[in-house]
This record gives structure tokens, sequence and C-alpha cells, in this order.
């Protein structure tokens, strides 16, 4: 799951004016931004198992940190938290924010069970691994993936409108990269070495960054 995630941070955006989309972006991706600073410090591990599924060759054999259900509610609720004492001043209904937020962040986990073989942990060294396996029925999960991504993009046009050009050719721009990296990732091979792929996996902050640029120059729709 790539682009779905992206998905319902748009849809999250729409239903929140005053949070940033780049803001919803971090929140979606957030156990996926912890995910390879993990590899890195070498407290999780990846392996690229060719055929592991039809549509992922990589193995998560350990990522109990980022990627457990006990850690992924643990994740939200910090999320939310933090949100909520940096904004209270600015917005008064900011801890409600910093929940759906929150919701957020654990909709990735949610997300990945559909798509994931059962190596998602349940709770870091309890042997109880879920997924619903997605990945080895790939019609199926690209026809679930893209209809997320579809109707995140559906409710953020509707829910938004350019002031600029930055807001108009920047958001189609950011909306056709991010299907065009989840599609590379499916035709192409990932690098064998995870501190590799980890690297490589720091390339989502500047899609967020990206999403904080265009948001600026976008507002609400008033119906």
């Amino acid at each position: 799951m790539f682009a779905g995630h992206f998905g319902v941070g748009l849809a999250g955006r729409a239903a929140t004016p005053r949070v940033s989309l780049g803001t919803w972006f971090l929140a979606v991706q957030f156990l996926d931004l912890l995910w390879p600073v993990f590899i890195l410090l070498g407290w999780e591990h990846v392996r690229v198992t060719p055929g592991y599924t039809r549509l992922s060759p990589l193995d998560f054999y350990e990522y109990p940190w980022s990627h457990s259900l006990f850690f992924a509610v643990v994740w939200s609720f910090l999320f939310a938290a933090v949100y909520g004492l940096v904004r209270r001043k600015i917005q008064p209904r900011s801890f409600r924010t910093g929940l759906l937020l929150g919701a957020g962040v654990l909709s990735h986990w949610v997300l990945d069970f559909l798509t994931h073989r059962p190596d998602l942990p349940l709770v870091p060294s309890m042997g109880r691994y879920v997924g619903l396996g997605l990945w080895d029925r790939p019609v199926l999960a690209i026809a679930v993936e893209t209809a997320i991504y579809g109707l995140g993009i559906a409710l953020y046009l509707r829910a938004t409108r350019a002031r600029d050009g930055v807001g108009r050719l920047g958001l189609w721009g950011l909306l056709i990269v991010l299907p065009g990296i989840w599609l590379s990732g499916l035709a192409g091979a990932p690098p064998d070495d995870e501190k590799i792929l980890a690297w490589a996996s720091m390339i989502q902050w500047l899609l967020i960054a990206w999403a904080y640029w265009v948001d600026r120059h976008r507002e609400a729709v008033t119906r």
C-alpha cells in the first residue's frame, strides 16, 4: 500500500479545512517515516525475496517498533497529543483535530493489514502476526488502492480550489507523481541492501514538503 495511504490523507484534509495537506501526509505516512530510520539504526530489518508476494518482493520479517499494532496505537496517540499541545493556542479545537490526525496515523496499519501477508505483529515479541495478503491477489489489491486514492482526490478537489498556478499545476504534478512512484515500485526491483532501501524511502519527506507547498496555494470551498 502506497498511494492508498495518501488517498486517506487527501480525504482527511478535505474534512479538516484548517489542517494542511502536508500535515495529513505526515500523519498517514508516519509509520513508514519511522521505518527507514529504525532500519538505519539497526532496530528493524527487511530483505528482498523475489516471489515473496506477487506484487512485492519485500519480506518485512522484523519491524515491531514501527508496524506492530501496539506501537501503531502508541504512535497515533503521541502524534495526536503533540499536535494538540503545539496547536492549542491557535486552534481551540486542536485536541479534537489531533485525534483525527491520530486516526490517520493508525489508518496506515489498517491499510497495511489489508495488503501484507501475515507479517504485521500485534505486540512485539508475542509471536502473533496478521495480514490479509492482498498483495497475492494483484487485481484486487490494485483495485482497492486505486479506489482509495481516487476517492481521496475527489474529496480534496471538492473541498478546495486553487488560488494560483502553483495550487493548480503543483497539485496535479503531485497527484501524478504519487501513483507514478507506486507503479514504478511494482514494476522495478528494489535494492538488495536494506540500508540503501531505507535511504531511498526518505524521498517521502520531499512529498510531504511538496504537499505543504501546494496546499498553501489552495483555499477551502465555501458552500
